[in-house]
């Protein structure tokens, strides 16, 4: 804990992030006990500012927590009424039938929205029922009990100079204390990696697996529009340099989501994935669709790609890990909001169960129970084989042998076992020595763009005077270690510019941009020598995504 002397606030629960699963909590636990104190921390400008995913919606979450949401008025208006998944290659296309996926890949009765718009809405419902959300509070450290307890964490800290000391304006924060803290940050949040390394609740599991996801809202011709259409493709451009691939969403109002997902596994320290995701879009298919449109919005996200085996344990004494803190995405379908959705239900269960049985600051053992044997458990028990299977085996491979193994795993086995991951995504990036460069084309201000120009219309925004919340173990290893060995990775698998390499006085310099940061935490999960550390900026800086 730090030595500043701060007042302190007691609740019941305190959740990090107002997020899909921090909200189902704070919904949920309002639900059971109008009486009981809740609060929701939120680093954002605004609930929703910093929600950024694909997104087709499963309902089955939402549809547990607030049954009559349609009545209730949820911005969740797009059916999904088209589904269409393709291979691609350099000028043409291969439409891969569904007829051989199994049941859990179809989208009917799913639906497009903009989650950082369900998101709002959702604070709306949980204010209500009196939760205190404060958008703009990011929660810079946890505080610990006498006995290593998570009791609280410390929120509103404003006015450090850039060295770290309190400036003129230092506003020391608050700390908030609660029976239990449940951290609902999104993927690798900064509290939630310190209490997984605190309490070592990775051990036994395999590395967690990442990818990063871009993506891009366009207005289009109206003649090229078909609400509610699904697309995902595979192959092109990525190949055999990296798995991926695509989706394009058609919503409401002539405009696609247009949404590119590199997985973070790649070998070749030259792969760009930014540039990637530009080069995508010249391919022929979407080129048409785009053509005389116009991109409204960008922005990035990492996304968690383990599965079931990569799961740390969700609890330790005072604190549980919710949605995409444990990591709940179901890859092959390219969903997690719904379980999301139904952790921080479960969560909340679980606290009120404890806190009316007069418990408090221990581990909430039945939360974890419920994800791993209940519908989140079983939801990725059958497709956990997909992930590891691509990685091994290639795009072909997954294909065939990841269909597969959903069909067995819908009748109750599969043939592999459990496939391992292997190493982690910073531990598979190989010397740049033994790969080529990649050339990439020049984007042309039309379909395809620049970083820093796409990074403006991600609104993001930092205080520049604060410290750079991009933080280095060891400020010499980019150069020294990373330049040499692996050609300065972090030049390009950044999408948003932050860092770069520059001359000076005839030597090579590492410079942070961390104004154009969009949050996305792939530095702290790629840089081969795990040398960046992401923390928190202050309270309502960073990206303002407007319906991402």
């Amino acid at each position: 804990m730090s030595e500043v002397e701060r007042e302190s606030m007691e609740y019941d629960v305190v959740i990090v992030g107002a997020g899909p699963a921090g909200l189902s909590a704070a919904i949920r636990l309002k639900q059971l006990d109008a009486d009981i104190n809740v609060v929701v921390l939120e680093k954002g400008s605004e609930v929703g500012a910093h929600i950024l995913s694909g997104a087709v919606l499963d309902p089955v979450g939402l549809d547990a927590l607030i049954p009559d949401w349609k009545q209730k008025g949820a911005p969740i208006k797009v059916p999904v009424r088209e589904d269409k998944f393709y291979m691609l290659g350099e000028a043409g296309k291969l439409q891969i039938p569904h007829f051989p996926m199994p049941p859990l890949m179809s989208n009917h009765g799913n639906y497009i929205v903009s989650m950082g718009n369900v998101c709002r809405w959702m604070a709306e419902q949980a204010e209500a029922l009196g939760v205190e959300i404060f958008p703009g509070m990011s929660c810079s450290e946890l505080v610990y009990g006498d006995s290593g307890e998570v009791k609280g964490v410390i929120a509103g800290e404003f006015g450090r100079n850039p060295d770290g000391t309190p400036g003129p304006g230092y506003e020391p924060g608050m700390e908030l204390h609660g029976k239990y803290v449940f951290l609902s940050e999104g993927v690798r949040g900064s509290l939630a990696k310190e209490v997984i390394a605190k309490y070592d609740l990775s051990a036994g599991k395999c590395p967690q697996k990442f990818g990063l996801g871009m993506k891009e809202i366009w207005e289009i011709d109206p003649a090229k529009h078909h609400e509610g259409r699904v697309v995902h493709t595979m192959g092109w451009p990525l190949g055999k340099n990296a798995g991926g691939g695509s989706f394009i969403y058609h919503l409401e109002n002539n405009q696609v989501y247009v949404g590119f997902v590199v997985h973070l596994n790649y070998k070749n320290p030259h792969l760009f994935p930014y540039m990637e995701f530009q080069r995508f879009k010249h391919h022929p298919y979407v080129a048409d669709l785009l053509e005389g449109g116009k991109r409204v919005a960008y922005g990035a996200r990492a996304i968690s790609e383990g599965g079931y085996q990569s799961m740390p344990k969700m609890v330790a004494p005072g604190v549980a890990l919710l949605g995409c803190s444990v990591g709940m995405v179901n890859v092959p379908r390219i969903k997690g909001n719904h379980n999301a959705m139904l952790s921080g239900k479960a969560a909340a269960e679980a606290a009120f169960a404890a806190i009316s049985a007069g418990r408090a600051s221990d581990e909430l053992t039945e939360y974890e129970t419920e994800v791993r044997e209940g519908a989140i458990g079983k939801d990725l028990w059958k497709v956990r084989n997909v992930k590891p299977l691509w990685s091994k085996t290639g795009l072909g491979g997954s294909l065939a042998l990841g269909g597969f193994d959903m069909w067995t795993n819908t009748l109750g086995f599969s043939l592999f076992g459990t496939v391992k991951h292997g190493k982690s995504d910073a531990e598979m990036t190989e010397p740049a020595a033994d790969h080529a460069v990649i050339d990439y084309p020049k984007p042309d201000g039309k379909l395809s763009f620049d970083r820093l120009t796409n990074v403006s219309f991600s609104f993001t925004n930092h205080e520049e005077s604060q410290p750079a919340h991009l933080k280095l173990k060891d400020p010499a290893v980019p150069v020294a270690v990373n330049l040499p060995k692996y050609a300065g990775p972090s030049a390009r698998y950044c999408p948003a510019g932050v860092y770069e390499f520059v001359e000076k006085d005839g030597k090579p310099e590492f410079v942070i941009n961390f104004q154009n940061c969009v949050h996305c935490k792939t530095c702290d999960i790629k840089d081969p020598s795990q040398n960046i550390n992401w923390t928190v900026p202050q309270g309502g800086d960073g990206p303002n995504y407007p319906n991402m």
